[in-house]
């Protein structure tokens, strides 16, 4: 997902959809240590999502008072 689509999300929709990508980054770390993670890139890319999302979070939670 985009900023820029991240950006139209309502601050709970950001938080759910920061509940979900923790979930799948939970997931990828195990398959990475068990080594069936076909593209450990995914993990960053994931990882960066998550910051993405914190960010914009943020960003809307402060713009807001």
């Amino acid at each position: 997902m985009k900023a820029l689509e991240m950006r139209n999300m309502t601050v709970d929709e950001l938080k759910a959809h920061h509940d979900t990508l923790m979930d799948e980054l939970s997931g990828l770390r195990i398959k990475h240590v068990l080594r069936q993670l076909d593209d450990p890139m995914k993990v960053r890319a994931v990882r960066r999502q998550i910051a993405r999302a914190k960010t914009i979070i943020q960003q809307k939670q402060t713009s807001a008072k």
